[in-house]
């Protein structure tokens, strides 16, 4: 009698939530209670991290970021060898289009989950899809606190990635500042391992201004370190009205563990983008190919074309009809 009770008690809540589900996008939230309250938690989903791995993954695939790929090995690498951070790990990254943020936390989530991207701990946002409409900001900081809730409840080491900062509405983003706090427990969770992302193409233009300077000065690029640029990446976000981290408290707090810089990218990163592509795709390693795709793209600004305009974003697609010619 009591297992029949029990199958029908899951049914009910199975039948709720997927009612839930279909009238609210942060539903899901719910799901991951009750989730928790009848599975396991994720500690079989995850890998036993190892920095080597992210390291090799940082070497071989993202090119062109020496300050971003030195920040993100020994930020993560330190965080998820700590048993017992103070509070949950926090970056911002910063850049145009195709310099490699979304690229780095996919990197992270590989080295972290068995499924990478696909697990499901790994929360992505994106600004036009989940916040769309600016007269419900109220009602999205509600679901946005009981997402985080729930999915940390479900499983202490989530990723959550906000996708399009620079897109999301001023104010809504200050709603998770108490989950990234130096609290043991909030509302008895602890969200300490957790990790936080943000993805911002609004500082692009400061950073390739920064770059051009390094340039003209007789600078190599690999001189270029983070002092050279943090400062003026997070004055731009809080003071930019268009960066989703506007006069937030999230940045007065000091709650960001590293605002990162991810510069744009020039011929040879194009080129170094193009041989791995065609790596991953099992495809024959050809230079005449990489340099006639690298050097069809079109580079910016006018009176210096020196970085690529989409960086390394469209090679994937436009490989194969690079390859048909050959």
């Amino acid at each position: 009698m009591k297992s029949a009770h029990l199958c029908l008690w899951l049914l009910v809540l199975s039948t709720v939530t997927e009612l839930v589900s279909a009238f609210d996008p942060f539903s899901t939230a719910w799901s991951s209670i009750i989730s928790n309250f009848f599975y396991k938690g994720c500690e079989d989903k995850l890998v036993a991290f190892n920095s080597s791995g992210l390291e090799d993954s940082l070497q071989t695939k993202l090119f062109g970021q020496h300050i971003a790929s030195k920040i993100i090995l020994k930020t993560v690498s330190g965080f998820m060898n700590n048993d017992n951070p103070k509070k949950p790990l926090v970056l911002s990254l910063h850049g145009s289009s195709g310099t490699g943020k979304n690229l780095v936390s996919s990197l992270i989530a590989e080295n972290l989950y068995k499924e990478g991207m696909n697990s499901d701990f790994v929360h992505i946002f994106m600004s036009d899809i989940h916040f769309p409409h600016v007269s419900q900001v109220d009602t999205y900081k509600t679901q946005l606190q009981q997402w985080i809730k729930g999915n940390v409840s479900s499983c202490a080491q989530s990723m959550f990635i906000f996708d399009e900062m620079d897109k999301m509405h001023p104010g809504l983003i200050d709603s998770i500042r108490p989950y990234l706090e130096h609290y043991d427990k909030l509302d008895g969770i602890s969200y300490r391992k957790a990790i936080f992302i943000f993805l911002s193409n609004a500082e692009g233009s400061s950073l390739t201004e920064t770059a051009l300077k390094f340039r003209n000065a007789g600078r190599k690029r690999e001189e270029m370190e983070l002092k050279d640029v943090e400062k003026l990446l997070l004055l731009s976000a809080f003071n930019n009205d268009n960066s989703g981290l506007w006069h937030t408290s999230l940045i007065e707090k000091n709650l960001v563990d590293f605002f990162v810089p991810f510069l744009p990218l020039e011929y040879s990163h194009v080129i170094e983008c193009t041989m791995a592509a065609m790596k991953a795709q099992g495809l024959q390693l050809d230079i005449y190919i990489a340099d006639k795709l690298a050097t069809d793209m079109v580079y910016f600004p006018e009176s210096e074309p020196v970085f690529s305009k989409q960086g390394c974003k469209t090679i994937g697609s436009r490989l194969h009809f690079y390859m048909e010619d050959v």
